[in-house]
Formats: structure tokens, C-alpha cells, sequence
């Protein structure tokens, strides 16, 4: 599932690729990836243009000239593509959104939605989301304080999209191998240096992941080099039985909590 960085970066891009250009026409293939009839869906978008793209968490929202938002989450499976008929991937396309030098294409979208909706709408839609990791006022005491109710797994809190939002799976366990602590580290057991290191590794971990296209290998257009390079900087996910880059030792799947994570029994430690 697409998670902060992903959608970052694909906010950095389409910003390059649709701010000011007219929407020129769409077209729905499945009607549950919309809140609004496609008719409806087409005549609010015909003519309007994007003004600017903003991201929360893992969701995008596209601000039309009108004030009203196009509120994204591919949740998992989705992608979307920029391009022509000829050049998107050949998978199943649930909503397309045309402009005069190319459309952009929402792929995969069976679990997740484009919906239409007012300021009004999308701020209670996304309110109980936790602030970004990347907000100013989150500092380390209040960083601190988003977990202080909980008592599980640091893994378990990292992704809850009440406590903070944007990261998943993969950034989970990156952070937590960046900041030298198990993802099943009990959060009443962590020390203050603990808690600072992970609120630094939270922020180096994401922005390098930013930096290098996330982790996820979907490009948005045909000439994007950029996109899913972080997938080979990745320290942990995904890498159960291969070497740990710092010690050499095999790096463990566990599971917790039902998803799936990766440590290096070595490098990390409880605390």
C-alpha cells in the first residue's frame, strides 16, 4: 500500500504535470470507486482545473478552481498513471481524468475511492487522522505524547493512522531498524534516548524515502526514473533471510499483530 513517501512524491510530480490545465473530460468504469453519479461526476469536473495538489497521510486531495477537493487513497493495489491510452499499464483503469496533454489514470481502485467533495466534507472525512510526521508542531514531547495511551508493540502505534498519519508497513520497520529498536518493542519499556532516536529516525527515514521515490515500483509516467527507487536503499522490509547491510546477520520475519514485519535481531534491541 502506497504510504507517505509514495504519495509524496507522486504530489511532487502530478504538481509539475496537471496545475492549471482544464479538465477536458472524464470517464468511470466502476461507479463504488466515486461517491457521485459519473454524470454528476463528469459535469463538476469539465472545465475546472486543479490549482494545487495537497497531501495528508496517505491520502492526496486535488483543490479545484470551484473550492471543491478530489479526495485520493489507493489504499491497497492502487496506482495511478499520467500519459496516453497507449502508454498506461494494462491493468484494470476505474477512473480517468483527461487533459489536453495527457490523462491521468486511477488504477486498481477496488478498495480504494476518488471522491468529490466540499472543504466542509473532506475536513471531516480525514479528521481524526494524527498529525503528519512532517508537522512543525509536532515536536518530541508531543511526539511522545501521541503514544502515551499505548501500550503494544511500536509497530503496532507507528501505523495507526490515529496516532500518526502516513506510515505503514514498510516505513514502520525502516524507522525502527534506523532508530536500533525492535518493531515489537513494548512502547512502557522505551527510554528517553529511545524516543528520541525514533522521532529522528522518522524524519531521516521519510525524507531520504521522498527523496529516492519511495519504495513502491510504479512509475507515474513513462520516462519516470525516480519512482520506487528507495525499494533497493530498503534496510529490513521485505528482506526476511537475506544479510543485515550492518552486521551480515539474517534479517528475521515476525509477525505482530497480524502484519508482518522485519527485524535484525542484532542490530535491534527491546529498548
Amino acid at each position: 500500500m502506497p504510504e507517505l513517501p509514495e504519495m509524496e512524491n507522486y504530489r511532487l510530480r502530478l504538481s509539475e504535470l496537471i496545475i492549471g490545465s482544464p479538465i477536458l473530460g472524464t470517464e468511470v468504469t466502476r461507479d463504488k470507486s466515486i461517491n457521485v453519479s459519473a454524470d454528476l461526476f463528469e459535469t463538476e469536473l469539465v472545465g475546472r482545473t486543479i490549482w494545487f495538489v495537497e497531501r495528508r497521510g496517505k491520502h492526496l486531495l486535488f483543490h479545484l478552481d470551484n473550492g471543491k477537493r478530489l479526495v485520493l487513497h489507493l489504499m491497497l493495489g492502487g496506482t495511478i498513471f499520467y500519459g496516453t491510452d497507449e502508454e498506461r499499464p494494462d491493468r484494470t483503469v476505474q477512473v480517468t481524468i483527461r487533459f489536453a496533454a495527457g490523462n491521468l489514470y486511477f488504477i486498481g481502485l477496488r478498495l480504494g475511492y476518488l471522491h468529490l467533495m466540499s472543504v466542509k466534507e473532506a475536513d471531516a472525512k480525514l479528521s481524526e487522522l494524527g498529525p503528519d510526521p512532517f508537522d512543525k508542531r509536532l515536536t518530541l514531547d508531543r511526539f511522545k505524547a501521541r503514544f502515551d495511551k499505548k501500550r503494544g508493540a511500536i509497530k503496532t502505534a507507528l501505523v495507526d493512522q490515529h496516532v500518526l498519519s502516513g506510515i505503514g508497513n514498510c516505513y514502520a520497520d525502516e524507522i525502527a531498524f534506523s532508530a536500533k529498536i525492535r518493531p515489537d518493542a513494548k512502547i512502557p519499556s522505551l527510554t528517553s534516548d529511545t524516543w528520541e532516536r525514533l522521532y529522528e529516525s522518522m524524519h531521516s527515514v521519510l525524507k531520504e524515502a521522498i527523496s529516492k521515490g519511495g519504495y513502491m515500483e510504479q512509475p507515474l509516467t513513462t520516462d519516470d526514473t525516480l519512482t520506487g527507487g528507495f525499494n533497493d536503499h530498503c534496510q529490513v522490509y521485505d528482506r526476511g533471510g537475506e544479510p543485515c547491510f550492518v552486521c551480515g546477520m539474517p534479517i528475521e520475519q515476525i509477525e505482530i499483530s497480524s502484519r508482518k514485519a522485519f527485524v535484525c535481531g542484532t542490530c535491534q534491541k527491546e529498548q
